[in-house]
């Protein structure tokens, strides 16, 4: 069963179609790359499928049930958790604070107060942390103080606390050179062993040809094709983007 599969995915806003119609699947831990030049529907569909926008047409199924009018909190219940572009970490708190932000664990619950179990959450950020072989000098520091490609791990592993079935990726070095993403390169390819699904969004064509089995690629709107990623060429990729062949 797919994880996701969506069937002629639309979205209007009055006469704009920003999406015309996307058919498409994402497999239990299989890493598939979504191409397409500014315009093309990326954002629209990513924001559908982590429940940040309701579909004008079409049908969203995750896991085989329909879900086409999902919210952001429905979405994450459902295993699907979406890193943006932007991080939305808290540069005031530590790094194993935003791991947990939302999702703290707690000592116990007597009534209004459920005292913060900071220890245990530190231990369970080094496990998270440790499973995805990074390594950072000290949990308690502040997340400001990391850099560009730190702040990623740091967003992953957040995205990984609730063991999900799905994680939605948007341009992940899109801030950081190419010698600074190649660790995050390598650890989007260890995210199937943690038993979850990557949906990848970026316009550097070079990182879906090193982590993704199929790249679907969108124009205006619509998935033009689907190419298998050992199959295909930076070249390739380009001409299906411009139209071309």
């Amino acid at each position: 069963m797919m994880v996701i599969a969506a069937q002629g995915l639309a979205k209007s806003y009055g006469a704009v179609a920003a999406l015309r119609g996307a058919s498409f699947d994402i497999a239990p831990r299989e890493i598939v790359g979504f191409a397409g030049d500014n315009g093309a529907g990326k954002s629209t569909l990513m924001k559908i499928v982590a429940g940040d926008l309701q579909p004008t047409g079409g049908e969203l199924r995750v896991t085989g049930d329909v879900r086409n009018s999902m919210t952001p909190r429905q979405a994450r219940a459902l295993g699907i958790e979406m890193v943006y572009q932007d991080l939305a970490l808290c540069d005031n708190l530590s790094i194993y604070e935003n791991i947990f932000l939302g999702r703290e664990i707690t000592r116990f619950r007597a009534g209004p107060l459920s005292p913060i179990a900071h220890v245990k959450m530190i231990r369970r950020a080094e496990q998270l942390l440790d499973q995805l072989g990074v390594k950072l000098n000290s949990l308690t520091a502040p997340v400001s103080a990391l850099s560009g490609g730190q702040r990623q791990f740091v967003a992953i592993a957040r995205a990984l606390v609730g063991s999900p079935k799905l994680v939605i990726m948007d341009e992940p070095t899109a801030a950081l050179s190419v010698g600074a993403g190649k660790p995050l390169l390598e650890l989007i390819r260890r995210l199937p062993e943690t038993g979850t699904a990557v949906m990848l969004v970026s316009h550097r064509l070079s990182d879906l040809l090193e982590t993704t089995s199929r790249i679907y690629v969108l124009r205006r709107g619509e998935i033009a094709t689907e190419l298998r990623t050992p199959e295909t060429s930076e070249t390739r990729l380009l001409h299906a983007m411009a139209g071309i062949g």
